[in-house]
Parts: structure tokens; C-alpha cells; sequence
């Protein structure tokens, strides 16, 4: 299987026994990214704040395994609180086009830190 790590310093180490993503083929495993700033490590404050946030941190990751995030085909949302909901459609429209990625969107009694939101992804590349 020809596997490989993907790490880049635009997006938050990783805080656990976990990679930023994992790239199997032409598949890439984007781990769960929460509102933390890359380079202070710390939470960012308010839901849009860490909305956006976990975007780019998504992003950076995309861009470091050679891809975008128009190449997300899966994208899985929790949130503290799905009254966020609606804010998560707005932002989330500024960085995708369509056609947009099949999607989850879960409610969570907590999130690592407590953040208000994380989300992870799939995605597919040319081979």
C-alpha cells in the first residue's frame, strides 16, 4: 500500500497520536481540524471565528497534499450546538464551489479544547 503523511506548518500540529492527513493512492484522510491558530496553538475565540479557522486549517492541509478543497468529496461537521447550522452553510459557501461535497453535519455534547466546531474530510485526487 503506498501510504503517505502529510504535514504542513500552515495548519495546527497535531495534538495527539494522529497525522494531519494520510494520503493511500489517490485518497487523502483529513483528520478532524478544530479553531486553533497554527501558529500560537491556541483556540480562536467566537463560532465564526473558529468556522473560518477550521477552514483554512483545512485548506492549508488540502494545498500541502497537492489538492483543494473542491477536491473534498466527504466532509463531516460537528457541532456543539447545530444552531450554528445555518452560520456554517454561509462561510462554508465562500470556499467551496460547486458541485459541493456530500456532507454530515452532527451534533456533540464537546469537542477537544472546547471548540465549537471540528470537521474532517475525504479527498479525491486525480491518480
Amino acid at each position: 500500500m503506498n501510504r503517505a503523511v502529510i504535514q504542513t506548518p500552515k495548519a495546527p500540529a497535531a495534538i495527539g497520536t494522529y497525522s494531519q492527513a494520510v494520503k493511500v493512492g489517490n485518497t487523502i484522510y483529513l483528520s478532524g481540524q478544530i479553531g486553533l491558530d497554527p501558529e500560537s496553538m491556541q483556540l480562536v475565540d467566537g463560532i465564526e471565528a473558529q468556522i473560518i479557522r477550521v477552514f483554512d486549517n483545512l485548506q492549508a492541509v488540502c494545498e500541502a497534499a497537492g489538492a483543494t478543497l473542491n477536491d473534498i468529496a466527504k466532509l463531516n461537521i460537528f457541532l456543539t450546538d447545530l444552531g450554528h447550522f445555518a452560520l456554517v452553510n454561509e462561510i462554508m459557501a465562500r470556499y467551496f464551489q460547486q458541485p459541493y461535497p456530500a456532507r454530515a453535519a452532527i451534533g456533540v455534547a464537546a469537542l477537544p479544547r472546547g471548540a465549537l466546531v471540528e470537521m474532517d474530510g475525504i479527498v479525491v485526487v486525480a491518480g
